[in-house]
C-alpha cells in the first residue's frame, strides 16, 4: 500500500489538510522507490548489513563511476500534482514555490512515515543517518547538486530564513548536511493549530470576544495592519492598546498572537525567539501584538536590536502591532510604522469592560459574586483607575472571589483592593508604601482645606474625561497627571491629608525617601527621580514628596559648579513634573523655599494652618479616642485653650499621656496631660512660661 492510499490511524483532522498532503507525499515515495531501484541496480552488495561502516575496493570504483555532481538527474517520473489545501496555504504565506515544497516534504517524509527513515538510510549509504540529506533531497527533487537548486539552501532562502527547514550537522560539508522539519511545520501540515510548544509562554492566543469592537480607533488600527508591511505602532496616550490591538486583528479576519514582552526580553536564546514567532504568526494566518515597548527598553542596544530582529523576521508577512508610552524611534527598527494615537476609554466603555470581567469571574468564583452592582455604583468605584484589559479580568477575579468568600455579591471595596493587587513592586523598592487605614472623618481641618482636599479628589477621578477625552490640557508635552501642594508646619495633618485622598480614591499612598534620592554624584539624583516618575505612572497610586523643598528648591544665581548642577536638577522637575501622568502631593514647611515656576504646573495648592482652639479640642478628643478610662476631671477644653499644639504634637502627647496612667493604673487625668504636654514642649524647644501651665506647673515638677 502506497503513503497515498494510507492515513494514520487516530489523525484527526480536517478533510481539506490530510488528503492533499498525502496525495503530494505519495508522490514523494513514488521518487524514493525509483531512487532506491536505480541505486540497487549499480549496487554490488545491496544486502550487506555493514554498509556504510567501511568501503570495499569494489564500492571505491562505483562510488567513482557514480554520477558527479554536475550531470542531470535521472528522471524519476513525472513532477508533483499541485497543491491544494493547507500546501498551498504555506506557499502563498511563506513565499515558497513548487521546488520549494518538493524539498520540505522531502524533509518531512520520516515525520509521517517511518518507513521513510530505513530508506533514507539506505540512500544515505548509511544506515544511521536516517533523515534526508541537502544532497538526498536536491536528487529525490530533480535538482543538480551543483545547480540553483543548492542555493534554495542558504540562510537567507524562504525554507531555512523562515524556519520551515532546520540544517543539521553545520561542520559537514553542504551536500552531506541532514535536513529536519520542526514539529510544528508538520502538525500545522495534518491540521492541528496548536500555538508551538516551544513558544509556550512567550506567547498566547487572544480569544475572540462576544461583541467585537467596530469602534473608529480599532477600524483605524485594522486597516493599517492590512497595507504595507502591516507594521502598527499604538502610541498610548491612557488608553488600552493591548485590548485594541487585538480586536483590530480578529476584526480583520487574523488570529491575534499576543507575546509576553517580558518573557521575550529574558529569552535565553532572543534570536531563536524571534524566529520562532515569526514562523508561528505566518503558520497560522495571524499577527503578533507586543508590548509595552518599555520593557523591551529599546533605547538601550539590546533592546533595539531585539526589536529590530522582530520587525526583521516579520517581514511584511504578518502584521506586528506594538504599543507603548514612548514616540517610536526611526533608530530602532529598518522599517517605519504607521503610527495611531489611542485615546483613553470612554466611561461608558469602561462599566462595559468591567461589567463583562465580572461576570466571566463570576461564573467561575460564584454564581452571585460578580452581580448585584449597578452601574453607577460601578463607575464611581473604578473612575479613577487607569487599567487594561488584563489588569481589569486579574482584579475582577480577585475581587469576585473575596466576595465569594463571603457569600455576597461583589462590593465597591473589593473592587479597590483588588486594584491595589495589581500594582506592581518596582515602585515599592524606591518608595515607603502605605495602605491607608484613614478616612474624612479623621481630619479636622478647616473648611477651605476640606473644599481643597475635595477637589484633588474630584480631579482625579475625572482627569481621563477632563484631560484625555475633552483634551483640556493639550500640546506642550504634558501628562495627564494630578499634582498638588500641601503647605503648612510640621504636624498641620499634610501627610495624614494625602493618605485620606488616597483612601478615597481607593489607591495606595507611596511616600518617597529623599535621603535614598538625593546622591552627591553629578546627575545621580535625576536618575533616582526618573525611575520613580516612571514606576509610579504605571501604577493606581499617590505619590508623596514629603519634604519636597529639599528637592524643590529655588534656582539661584550661578556662581559655581555647585549652583550649576542644583539648577539643572531644578530645571529637571519642572519639565518631569509637567509630563508626568500620575498623582502626585508635594508636602513643604516653607513653602516660599519652592520655585516659582512650581506652582504655575500646581493643580492644587492647600494650606494647613495651625489649628484653633475648637480644632485643637476636636484633635484632642480623636487622639485620645474611647477606649482610654478618663478621670472626671479631665478638662480637655482648657487643654485646647491654653497649649496650641498642631494635630502630629496633640497625637505625641496622647500617646506620652497614654503611657503615664497604665504605668499608675489608674484613669487618665488633668495632670497626667499637662505633664505630657510639657515634655512635648521640651522637645520641641519650646519656652515654658507658668502663666501659659499655671497650677499645673509646680505639681508638674514635684512630681
Amino acid at each position: 500500500m502506497t503513503t497515498a492510499q494510507r492515513v494514520p490511524a487516530g489523525l484527526d483532522a480536517p478533510d481539506t489538510a490530510v488528503p492533499d498532503l498525502w496525495e503530494r507525499l505519495g508522490h514523494i515515495e513514488r521518487r524514493v522507490r525509483l531512487a532506491t531501484a536505480l541505486r540497487r541496480e549499480s549496487d554490488p552488495e545491496p544486502d550487506d548489513p555493514f554498509r556504510g561502516q567501511y568501503l570495499t575496493p569494489a564500492a571505491a570504483e562505483r562510488v567513482l563511476d557514480s554520477r558527479d555532481a554536475f550531470r542531470p538527474v535521472p528522471d524519476l517520473g513525472p513532477d508533483a500534482p499541485p497543491e491544494r489545501g493547507r500546501l498551498a496555504e504555506l506557499a502563498d504565506r511563506f513565499g515558497l514555490v513548487a521546488p520549494d515544497l518538493d524539498l520540505l516534504l522531502v524533509a518531512m517524509a520520516p515525520d509521517i512515515d517511518a518507513r521513510f527513515e530505513q530508506l533514507y538510510g539506505y540512500l544515505n549509504d548509511d544506515l544511521t543517518r536516517r533523515r534526508a540529506t541537502i544532497g538526498l533531497a536536491l536528487e529525490l527533487c530533480g535538482l543538480p547538486a551543483a545547480g540553483p537548486g543548492r542555493f534554495r539552501f542558504s540562510p537567507s532562502a524562504p525554507l531555512v530564513s523562515s524556519g520551515l527547514v532546520e540544517i543539521l550537522d553545520a561542520e559537514r560539508p553542504l551536500l552531506s548536511r541532514i535536513l529536519r522539519v520542526p514539529d510544528r511545520i508538520t502538525a500545522h501540515l495534518l491540521g492541528d493549530d496548536e500555538v508551538d510548544a516551544r513558544v509556550h509562554g512567550l506567547v498566547r492566543v487572544a480569544e475572540p470576544r462576544e461583541e467585537p469592537d467596530t469602534g473608529p480607533v480599532t477600524l483605524r488600527i485594522a486597516a493599517a495592519a492590512g497595507t504595507g508591511g502591516g507594521l502598527v505602532h499604538l502610541l498610548d496616550r491612557g488608553g488600552d492598546p493591548a485590548r485594541l490591538a487585538t480586536g483590530a486583528l480578529l476584526a480583520a479576519g487574523l488570529r491575534p498572537l499576543v507575546v509576553d514582552t517580558a518573557a521575550l526580553a529574558a529569552a535565553p536564546e532572543p534570536a531563536g525567539a524571534v524566529r520562532m514567532l515569526a514562523t508561528e504568526a505566518r503558520l497560522s494566518g495571524g499577527g503578533l501584538v507586543l508590548g509595552p515597548l518599555e520593557t523591551l527598553a529599546p533605547e538601550q542596544p539590546k533592546g533595539a536590536a531585539l526589536l529590530g530582529a522582530l520587525c526583521a523576521a516579520v517581514g511584511g508577512g504578518s502584521p506586528l502591532v506594538l504599543y507603548g508610552k514612548k514616540h517610536w524611534d526611526p533608530l530602532w527598527a529598518g522599517e517605519s510604522p504607521v503610527t495611531v494615537v489611542v485615546p483613553p476609554p470612554d466611561p461608558a466603555d469602561a462599566v462595559r469592560r468591567w461589567r463583562g470581567a465580572l461576570a466571566d469571574a463570576g461564573a467561575a468564583a460564584g454564581p452571585d459574586a460578580g452581580a448585584g452592582m449597578a452601574d453607577g455604583l460601578l463607575a464611581d468605584a473604578t473612575r479613577a483607575y487607569r487599567l487594561d484589559s488584563g489588569q481589569i479580568r486579574r482584579a475582577a477575579d480577585v475581587a469576585s472571589r473575596l466576595a465569594a468568600l463571603e457569600g455576597r455579591p461583589v462590593a465597591p471595596e473589593d473592587l479597590r483592593t483588588a486594584v491595589r493587587a495589581q500594582n506592581g513592586a518596582g515602585l515599592a523598592r524606591l518608595a515607603r508604601r502605605i495602605e491607608p487605614t484613614v478616612g474624612w472623618d479623621d481630619l479636622v481641618l478647616p473648611p477651605a482645606t476640606r473644599r481643597q482636599l475635595s477637589d484633588l479628589a474630584l480631579r482625579a477621578r475625572h482627569r481621563d474625561q477632563v484631560l484625555g477625552r475633552w483634551r483640556m490640557r493639550p500640546g506642550g508635552g504634558r501628562g495627564r497627571g494630578i499634582v498638588a501642594l500641601f503647605a503648612g508646619e510640621s504636624g498641620t495633618g499634610k501627610t495624614m491629608s494625602a493618605e485620606v485622598v488616597a483612601a478615597d480614591l481607593g489607591m495606595e499612598l507611596y511616600v518617597v525617601d529623599l535621603s535614598s534620592v538625593v546622591d552627591k554624584y553629578v546627575g545621580e539624583t535625576e536618575k533616582n527621580l526618573e525611575r520613580i516618575f516612571t514606576e509610579a505612572s504605571e501604577v493606581n497610586a499617590v505619590l508623596l514628596f514629603d519634604e519636597a523643598d529639599a528637592v524643590f528648591g529655588k534656582r539661584s544665581q550661578v556662581k559655581d559648579a555647585q549652583d550649576r548642577h542644583a539648577n539643572v536638577e531644578s530645571a529637571y522637575l519642572l519639565q518631569r513634573i509637567e509630563s508626568f501622568d500620575g498623582i502626585a502631593v508635594l508636602t513643604t514647611n516653607l513653602r516660599a523655599n519652592l520655585d516659582e515656576a512650581f506652582t504655575r504646573r500646581l493643580d492644587v495648592v492647600a494650606d494647613f494652618p495651625v489649628p484653633d482652639a475648637e480644632q485643637r479640642l476636636a484633635l484632642w478628643e480623636r487622639c485620645l479616642g474611647t477606649e482610654i478610662p478618663r478621670a472626671p476631671d479631665l478638662d480637655l477644653a482648657t487643654c485646647a485653650e491654653r497649649f496650641e499644639l498642631t494635630g502630629g504634637s496633640i497625637r505625641a502627647c496622647a500617646v506620652t499621656a497614654a503611657y503615664q496612667a497604665a504605668e499608675s493604673g489608674s484613669a487618665l487625668d488633668t495632670q497626667q496631660l499637662v505633664a505630657a504636654v510639657l515634655a512635648e514642649y521640651r522637645k520641641l524647644g519650646r519656652l515654658v512660661l507658668e502663666s501659659e501651665f499655671g497650677p499645673w506647673m509646680e505639681r508638674t515638677r514635684r512630681r
